[in-house]
């Protein structure tokens, strides 16, 4: 079963939420929905980046990582991989 660590933002460099899942499209909806606490307050809706993994630990460890990162390191790496901050969304395997 793959995991996701994902990005979401309010806005281009606005306020951001990193996590982990294993079911990246639900947990996008909740997130949309403004069924978590701290997406809701700051309005982050959109998905901006995310990667898949094969083992749950290997995602843990990526997320923790990228939670402990310089928001500038974090701004980065979404703009590299997103640089017109696009909701990827649609992008989500089945």
């Amino acid at each position: 079963m793959p995991h996701f660590v994902y990005i979401m933002a309010s806005r281009p460099a606005g306020a951001l939420y990193t996590g982990r899942t294993h079911d990246l499209r639900n947990r996008v909806v909740a997130h949309q929905a403004g069924l978590s606490e701290h997406t809701a307050k700051y309005n982050i809706r959109k998905l901006v980046w995310f990667e898949e993994h094969e083992v749950f630990e290997t995602s843990l460890r990526r997320e923790r990582s990228i939670k402990r990162w310089r928001r500038d390191w974090k701004l980065a790496l979404v703009t590299e991989h997103n640089p017109n901050w696009q909701d990827l969304t649609y992008l989500i395997p089945s």
